[in-house]
């Protein structure tokens, strides 16, 4: 992706370099615990990550703030991710206007290592990246790319990175839009496997938007980048993650949807550029 010398989003919180002050998981080896519950990727904190969150504080131990000097690859990397979100805020606000739904309320990306403090409680990087409806933040540790890259087989790249970045925003416009409070509403009532359908929608309509804020970037995109996206999405596949976890597929168990359904809805959004093609809902159910 063509990112150097181009407007940098001033919406970028960067807390790399220390620890948290806060709770962190002790002992370790959570990441394999919610990658195997499919928590790779947030989605809908307030009805998924949340309560991994509110376990994470349980069982914590505190720590105290240690500081450390970037590196130049970690300057550079803050700057790329800064250049992606300030492309989503110039692409949904000019969808928004298009679409006339109203004004688009910009995001804050949080970036950090190791663990932090949010609205929706506290993390470690085991989470992954995920998105705060409480504060309307998406949260990052950047080092869980060389965690996608290594164990999970993804290809390696910048568009990787931008790919998710779009992913988290797209949970982003699902709060703005109303859509992740309807869901929430609906589950309610609903057997695991039900509620977890609906889990499933959220996150397909998620890699939509993601595709269709590709769509709309693409004077900057370069040759492999859409590629690029579709192996972080096809690594992140419930059945990927699951078989590779576990030796087998749950179907029931699902909450963000299939390799081949995460590519799908992406390119959907990639090709059409409409926003009105985004009811993963009607036909996924």
């Amino acid at each position: 992706m063509k990112w150097q010398g181009r407007r940098q989003s001033d919406n970028v919180e960067d807390r790399r370099g220390m620890s948290s002050g806060g709770k962190v998981v002790a002992g370790g080896g959570i990441l394999g615990i919610i990658i195997l519950l499919i928590q790779v990727f947030g989605g809908d904190t307030g009805q998924t990550l949340a309560p991994v969150l509110e376990q994470m504080n349980q069982s914590g131990s505190s720590q105290e703030t240690v500081q450390r000097e970037l590196t130049p690859e970690e300057e550079a990397l803050g700057q790329f991710t800064a250049t992606v979100l300030a492309d989503t805020e110039d692409i949904w606000t000019q969808v928004f206007n298009d679409n006339q739904l109203g004004y688009y309320e910009k995001p804050k990306m949080v970036l950090f290592t190791d663990a932090v403090q949010t609205a929706c409680g506290s993390a470690t990087a085991a989470s992954g990246p995920f998105y705060c409806p409480a504060d309307k933040k998406v949260y990052m540790d950047l080092r869980f790319f060389e965690e996608l890259r290594t164990r999970f087989g993804a290809k390696g790249g910048d568009f990787a990175i931008a790919y998710v970045i779009a992913h988290e925003v797209g949970h982003h416009v699902q709060t703005l839009l109303g859509t992740s409070q309807k869901v929430r509403q609906a589950q309610q009532g609903k057997s695991r496997a039900d509620a977890n359908k609906l889990s499933v929608c959220l996150e397909l309509q998620a890699d939509f938007y993601a595709g269709l804020w590709a769509h709309y970037n693409k004077k900057y995109l370069e040759a492999g980048d859409i590629e690029e996206a579709l192996s972080a999405a096809h690594a992140v596949g419930d059945d990927a993650i699951q078989s590779k976890m576990q030796g087998q597929v749950v179907p029931d168990s699902f909450t963000h949807g299939t390799s081949e359904q995460r590519m799908k809805w992406f390119m959907k959004g990639y090709n059409s550029g409409d926003i009105r093609q985004h009811d993963t809902f009607a036909e996924e159910l």
